[in-house]
């Protein structure tokens, strides 16, 4: 029996320790440089606030936009749409009951650099609405403008791709967990589990991190944080669905759709 779908990753999952924050920080400025590909492989640092990583945020109940600190619970990114407005993030981070969500993309310490923006429509697959399939764990979300802008005008967005090899490149995983008011970032390799689901060894992805993207050295997304075990028991081994056909007509499905947003 499959366990019951979390809006972010298992409690159990270990917070970072002292030693291991202080760590991370340690490694930030030598790392901070380093695109998917190079830098050290399975280290994860505090990411430099940069205009690339601007295009990761963190959700939040939208009763805490006027105050952020410490009420975040998932991680989303932009990704390119016609429309511009679209997020990607895991679809268990939605939960089973509808409910008013912003997102704050480059969120730092109590900070939204780049606006607050509302989530509007939601598009989950229907093996997920069914029965929560965790191939299926994945979802689009249309925001809406700001002044008459989207929010990829604002920080850009990163292509979705499917069909990716897992292994082939490194990946870059950048995320909020709960625990941290600013983004953990790590480099390394995916590997196949099984056919549908791929794994990455990155220690401190704790709650909060669901919905993370993996971006290859392309700019492009290549799998969300999710999947197996909605993303992982272990703070130290994640999960994404291998994104392919499915993951591509729900993402064409939001961007026809988000017009309407």
């Amino acid at each position: 029996m499959k366990p019951t779908p979390r809006p972010a990753r298992s409690p159990r999952t270990p917070r970072l320790s002292l030693y291991a924050a202080s760590f991370l920080l340690a490694l930030t400025s030598a790392s901070a440089a380093a695109g998917a590909g190079t830098g050290p492989f399975g280290v994860s640092v505090f990411a430099g606030a940069t205009a690339r990583g601007a295009r990761v945020g963190a959700l939040f109940a939208a009763d805490r936009r006027d105050s952020l600190r410490g009420g975040h619970f998932c991680t989303a990114s932009v990704v390119h749409s016609a429309h511009r407005n679209l997020i990607v993030t895991a679809a268990h981070c939605l939960g089973g009951k509808k409910r008013d969500m912003v997102f704050v993309p480059g969120y730092r310490d109590g900070e939204a650099p780049y606006g607050v923006w509302k989530v509007g429509r939601r598009f989950l697959s229907k093996a997920w609405q069914e029965r929560r399939d965790e191939d299926s764990d994945v979802a689009f979300l249309a925001v809406g403008d700001q002044g008459g802008e989207g929010v990829e005008d604002v920080v850009g967005g990163n292509r979705l791709a499917v069909g990716a090899v897992p292994g082939g490149t490194a990946v870059t995983v950048t995320a909020y967990p709960n625990a941290d008011e600013e983004p953990v970032s790590c480099t390394n390799k995916p590997h196949l589990r099984g056919r549908t689901q791929q794994a990455i060894a990155c220690p401190g992805f704790a709650g909060g991190s669901s919905g993370s993207p993996w971006i290859s050295g392309d700019e492009a997304v290549v799998g969300v944080l999710g999947g197996h075990d909605n993303g992982g028991t272990s703070a130290n081994v994640s999960y994404s669905v291998v994104l392919g056909a499915d993951a591509a007509e729900l993402y064409h499905e939001a961007e026809r759709e988000s017009a309407s947003n």
